[in-house]
């Protein structure tokens, strides 16, 4: 027996019928489990798919196989489903501005509105903890990752899952939620302070603009399918992939904006040009034609929250 195998098997002793290990341990499990240097140690094969603590099978390229069913996991899927409940609001919200009602559409907001009844304080407690699942899910991804590239997209996705996870605690606690707009401005502003700031105001800019682009060429592509396990080839496989061919482009759409606002804020040295998805939306809705392509964002939008809904079932994780 190695020392692999001696000590999953010490760990599998240790535990009694009735309990669970934290998502904290998880994690600890996941990581070792699945990096190099444990592979290396256990005498395993680089190129054979293994399974860590967690019974998922990884492998040292970093490929998703699909699904393990622990609690992690779960915890992880139900932020997909959050995050897509959060853009159907935005899509509503960018809607309405479009047909002319005014309001404002950022994920402060739509995250608000999910505390607007008696459970709220419960809702938004439980949507915090989602997203810290798939945040942390993501930060294994760039410990276990042998991609560059790979790791850098978790990497991305990981700040954007922690911030989201923050923001509804913030307002859970009863904390006043500050838009989009602000939070983009308040950044811009503390980044051109340091040294070189409006160059990292401008890399961000760009890097905005990047990762727009290549939603955009997701949805066209169908590079989204990537992303999830096999489906049927039915009435809901058909509907999943339609809903990420129209949603990845939309978003991609507000990005760009934004990328472009926070370019233009490095350029002009005024952070006050750099504008979060309220802003693209205000931005869009000034261009020619402005109302119909506002409305045809908002409902791409929602098509890609429909698209994240199917997302927390099909996911390779």
């Amino acid at each position: 027996m190695g020392p692999r195998q001696g000590r999953l098997l010490a760990s599998a002793a240790s535990i009694t019928p009735g309990t669970t290990p934290s998502l904290a341990e998880e994690l600890v499990n996941y990581t070792r489990d699945t990096s190099p240097v444990a592979t290396s140690a256990s005498g395993g094969n680089h190129g054979t798919p293994h399974r860590g603590c967690l019974g998922m099978a990884t492998s040292t390229s970093g490929a998703r196989s699909g699904t393990s069913g622990d609690i992690w996991e779960k915890a992880a899927r139900a932020g997909y489903a959050v995050s897509g409940v959060l853009h159907l609001i935005l899509g509503f919200l960018i809607v309405k501005i479009g047909m002319g009602s005014g309001g404002e559409a950022d994920q402060s907001t739509a995250l608000a509105s999910l505390g607007h009844n008696p459970l709220g304080t419960v809702i938004l407690g439980a949507a915090a903890a989602a997203f810290l699942a798939l945040a942390l899910w993501q930060l294994a991804d760039v410990v276990r990752g042998s991609d560059t590239t790979d790791r850098l997209k978790a990497a991305g996705k990981t700040a954007l899952y922690l911030s989201l996870a923050v923001t509804a605690a913030s307002i859970a606690m009863g904390s006043s939620d500050t838009n989009g707009d602000q939070q983009a401005q308040g950044f811009a502003s503390t980044v051109m302070q340091a040294p070189a700031g409006r160059v990292l105001v401008g890399a961000v800019g760009v890097g905005i603009v990047a990762a727009a682009i290549y939603h955009v060429y997701k949805g066209f592509t169908k590079k989204f399918l990537e992303d999830l396990k096999p489906i049927n080839r039915g009435e809901v496989g058909a509907g999943v992939r339609v809903l990420g061919m129209i949603g990845y482009p939309a978003k991609g759409v507000a990005l760009g904006v934004v990328g472009v606002l926070f370019t233009a804020a490095a350029v002009t040295a005024d952070p006050n040009k750099a504008q979060g998805v309220d802003g693209a939306v205000e931005s869009l809705l000034g261009a020619p034609g402005g109302p119909v392509i506002v409305i045809l964002v908002g409902l791409g939008f929602a098509a890609y929250g429909l698209y994240s809904l199917g997302r927390a079932r099909y996911a390779r994780m």
